[in-house]
């Protein structure tokens, strides 16, 4: 439940990010979403980041059904 309530308030997030927050061990967060996952309640993906030179790979976590909201500023219009 602490996963599902760190997606909640945040949206999507890495498992470090994860873990962090909720203060459990990398493992266990990887654990604990896989049965999410397997369940239905969180989808899965995974990302490699690259910042400041250094090479990130992790697990990207968001709640299903969830659709990020659109960014602010001027849209592109649709032809007719």
């Amino acid at each position: 439940m602490e996963i599902l309530q760190c997606l909640e308030k945040h949206g999507e997030r890495l498992d470090a990010e994860i873990a962090a927050e909720t203060g459990m061990p990398l493992a266990t967060v990887r654990e604990r979403a896989a049965e999410l996952a397997a369940a239905g309640a969180i989808m899965t993906c995974n990302v490699t980041r690259f910042e400041d030179g250094g090479r990130t790979e992790g697990w990207l976590y968001r709640i299903s059904g969830y659709i990020p909201p659109a960014a602010p500023g001027r849209k592109p219009k649709r032809p007719a």
